[in-house]
């Protein structure tokens, strides 16, 4: 891929670039009835295992563990609902931007650490339709920074990485070895700029 010429595929990160970031924390620290500033911390600092395949259960246990809170089964698939429920609100500057390039005949990828749970609940959502290609991270058993997720990704999409450009919201995922070309939102050159949703590209 050149400068002047348009790339192959586009390849979206779902969390805060396609979507708003979660607002489902406080009920969820309301589940397990501890304060939202016990639980914040517990939710993230477990968060890597999950994204890279650990079952909903061991995830949710270990934050119980993190705020001494008991986690069941039954609070398990509670707590997974309304977690997916949270980072289900898309963008609506970047959902017209799908609709739109898609709607050109662009082939568009997505690239997303999310656990499993996440994946088979974003599969059944409306704008997944536009994408020929869903790589979730719990699905593979690897995650961004990774260079094996993006070398997985480019295998799947049959091209080379300069063939792909990239749109993510951290810059350790942007600078990672072996990423597909990076963008930022503001114009179509690769730099190292991660992007956010309100400055993705317009379709012409």
């Amino acid at each position: 891929m050149t400068g002047s010429e348009p790339a192959e595929w586009l390849v979206f990160d779902y969390g805060e670039v396609l979507c708003r970031r979660t607002d489902a924390l406080p009920e969820l620290a309301g589940r397990l009835d501890v304060p939202p500033a016990t639980f914040e911390p517990a939710y993230w600092a477990h968060r890597d295992p999950y994204d890279r395949g650990a079952a909903d259960d061991a995830y949710w246990q270990a934050v119980g563990d993190t705020v001494d809170a008991d986690v069941d089964l039954d609070t398990v698939r509670e707590l997974a609902a309304i977690d997916a429920r949270g980072w289900s609100t898309l963008d609506p500057a970047a959902e017209q931007l799908i609709e739109s390039l898609a709607g050109q005949g662009r082939k568009l990828a997505l690239l997303s650490n999310a656990p499993k749970s996440f994946a088979r609940h974003a599969e059944q959502q409306p704008w997944t339709r536009h994408f020929r290609e869903l790589v979730f991270s719990g699905d593979v058993g690897m995650a961004k920074p990774d260079a094996d997720i993006y070398r997985l990704l480019v295998q799947r999409l049959g091209c080379a990485p300069g063939d792909c450009l990239f749109f993510d919201d951290r810059q350790i995922n942007i600078d990672a070895p072996g990423p597909p070309a990076s963008a930022p939102n503001s114009g179509p050159a690769p730099t190292k700029q991660p992007p956010s949703s309100d400055r993705l590209p317009r379709a012409p």
